[in-house]
């Protein structure tokens, strides 16, 4: 026995040292940006004849993932923020202007003198943007850069949060971190990038099977308008779903808008196994508040009854991670965890 465990661990070092060799691989063979360099993005062409050297970032995971990028130095205003920043950026965010938690005026943003704009959501800056149109920006030489997990197979001209035409996958955040690499020429990191996310995700796809977690249902409350008004649960098309997918649960709720409204009395004949809850710092609504979620799940005489709710599975999940943005991988995590918890109780 002892010398089988040598054997095992040495295969496990070998296939430490096999996934690091290939991070380095593909980090080494990355090309440099060459410029004018012309990319398409959310169905216009952008050109941009240097790396951006005066960002500002609208949308907490567009600036996170540019910090991740090692761009922070490029920062120079951000807005829109759901939550704290990730813990590893505390320090170098607070010496970077907020211009404002939520939505921008346009004046901010371009008092800031930036040579780039990274937004979210078109919302902000699109067709009918809050904070400014493309063309509006264009007229001041200002080049902007959409996720493309707000914009690919989706129709914003519908209003609110828009309707998903397809389903989102993780590739939409991948697309986006590939593109900003080459925009600021640091594809090597966006190259490692895509490799650490991708290597989390199989990791979670391995824990859900080896305690067989197939065939379990959950349900995703993002918020409410009111905290006992029908709640903004998780559809069939938005980054949960992708989660929920890629896990082998079932989503109990089959409608395609990406977070449509459905009452808890029909939820509760779902009855779900697993209950996700988002937290977020965000107060545009009640239920916003996570704890104020709970509560209403223990007390309302409906949903008091499900047995995810009399079990204890309801998993508290940052409400960003419920979004199309870098943190899903965080969710796809978490709902793994969650799985195997819910697993070993039964």
């Amino acid at each position: 026995m002892k010398g089988r465990k040598v054997i095992e661990l040495n295969k496990k070092v070998l296939a430490v040292g096999v996934f690091t060799a290939g991070l380095a691989s593909f980090a080494q063979y990355a090309s440099a940006t060459e410029y004018p360099l012309t990319l398409e993005n959310c169905g216009r062409t952008l050109t941009l004849d240097q790396a951006p050297n005066r960002v500002v970032s609208l949308g907490q995971s567009s600036t996170e993932l540019l910090y991740l990028l090692g761009l922070a130095d490029r920062v120079v205003g951000t807005a829109v923020w759901i939550g704290p920043v990730n813990e590893q950026f505390r320090d170098v965010n607070a010496t970077i202007p907020r211009l404002a938690d939520n939505d921008p005026s346009f004046e901010s943003v371009v008092g800031q003198k930036p040579d780039m704009v990274a937004t979210q959501f078109q919302w902000h800056i699109g067709p009918n943007g809050k904070v400014g149109t493309i063309d509006q920006f264009a007229e001041l030489s200002i080049p902007v850069y959409t996720a493309p997990a707000d914009c690919l197979g989706k129709d914003n001209t519908t209003g609110g949060d828009g309707t998903r035409i397809d389903a989102f996958s993780m590739d939409q955040i991948y697309q986006g971190i590939d593109d900003l690499s080459k925009i600021f020429d640091v594809e090597e990191r966006g190259a490692e990038l895509i490799a650490d996310f991708k290597a989390r995700e199989k990791a979670a796809r391995e824990k859900v099977a080896a305690v067989n977690g197939k065939g379990i249902s959950a349900l995703f409350w993002f918020s409410s308008a009111e905290i006992d008004v029908d709640p903004f649960v998780a559809g069939q098309k938005g980054a949960p779903a992708y989660v929920m997918s890629i896990l082998g649960v079932d989503n109990v709720i089959d409608s395609d808008d990406e977070w449509p409204t459905v009452g808890w009395e029909t939820i509760a004949r779902t009855n779900p196994d697993i209950i996700a809850i988002g937290k977020m710092d965000r107060r545009r609504f009640p239920a916003d508040d996570w704890e104020l979620k709970m509560q209403f799940l223990k007390s309302d005489p409906v949903t008091s009854q499900m047995s995810a709710v009399k079990s204890g599975n309801i998993v508290v999940m940052d409400a960003q991670s419920m979004n199309p943005t870098m943190r899903t991988i965080e969710g796809i995590e978490t709902l793994a965890k969650a799985i195997e918890a819910f697993e070993a109780t039964q």
